[in-house]
């Protein structure tokens, strides 16, 4: 999530139980390009299991990108996201607009996978319902090779104030690709439910901001209260380069992001 997903929020998350954290989304281009900003954003600090969030659509750029990077240590591999909303993308053929486009998203997998790195997708339903309607979402698990697939169960059009459709779960999961669920997943009830669809896990994003600890919860391991949380994270935060991040983080402590969706 933009402005959110740092090194050291990341490091929190791990250690009050998340199993894997991911980088928030980057454009290719701008790491390209040698954009600094961005390339801080792909920074990470110790061994947390992390996986880089790509966004875009242009091969060049990819390969470009690839030949620059150096993997640090914790880094576990790319995910390339269709599941952005944001007209900014959407309107250049990023985001979830690149549901539909498999042959796109082959070759971009390929050429992750050809540089020796893991490579996983995160998708909507769609851009759109017409898009859900017709099984986008499911013709693109089907066809593609990716290590793992993070299911938001929306499309594109839909806001955050629209409640997840879980219902897709088990179609994906009958595909027989490794499938993580994603979207309104918050409680140990909502947990059980999705194991009993079959998935292999599930992402939390929202939920995590307002409380890092909530995966060892979820769990049903003790964590710090959100208060403990809070204060150590300032404490490790203010040793990360991208501390500037820290007033964005803290505001959300304690409450759940209210998003339009542009930045997830």
């Amino acid at each position: 999530m933009e402005d959110i997903t740092n090194s050291s929020f990341r490091t929190i998350c791990h250690k009050y139980g998340a199993d894997l954290t991911f980088t928030e989304l980057v454009r290719i281009e701008s790491l390209a390009k040698n954009n600094k900003s961005t390339w801080e954003r792909v920074v990470i600090t110790d061994a947390t299991p992390t996986v880089i969030q790509l966004m875009g659509h242009k091969e060049m750029w990819l390969k470009k990108f690839l030949s620059k990077y150096e993997p640090e240590k914790g880094f576990l591999g790319f995910n390339l996201n269709l599941g952005c909303p944001a007209p900014n993308f959407v309107n250049n053929g990023m985001g979830c607009a690149m549901v539909k486009r498999i042959t796109k998203v082959r070759k971009l997998l390929e050429i992750i996978k050809d540089r020796g790195y893991t490579a996983s997708v995160k998708l909507r339903l769609g851009l759109n319902n017409f898009e859900k309607q017709k099984k986008a979402y499911i013709n693109l698990i089907d066809a593609v090779d990716a290590e793992f697939f993070v299911v938001h169960a929306r499309h594109g059009d839909q806001s955050y104030n629209e409640k997840a459709d879980w219902s897709v779960f088990p179609e994906c999961v009958k595909t027989g690709k490794k499938i993580i669920a994603n979207g309104d997943i918050r409680t140990k009830e909502d947990v059980e439910t999705m194991k009993g669809y079959g998935v292999a896990g599930v992402m939390i994003g929202r939920a995590a901001v307002a409380d890092p600890g909530i995966f060892n919860r979820l769990k049903g391991i003790n964590a710090p209260s959100v208060q403990e949380l809070r204060k150590e994270y300032i404490t490790l935060s203010e040793k990360d380069s991208t501390y500037r991040y820290q007033k964005n983080v803290l505001k959300h402590f304690g409450k759940e992001m209210r998003v339009s969706g542009d930045s997830i």
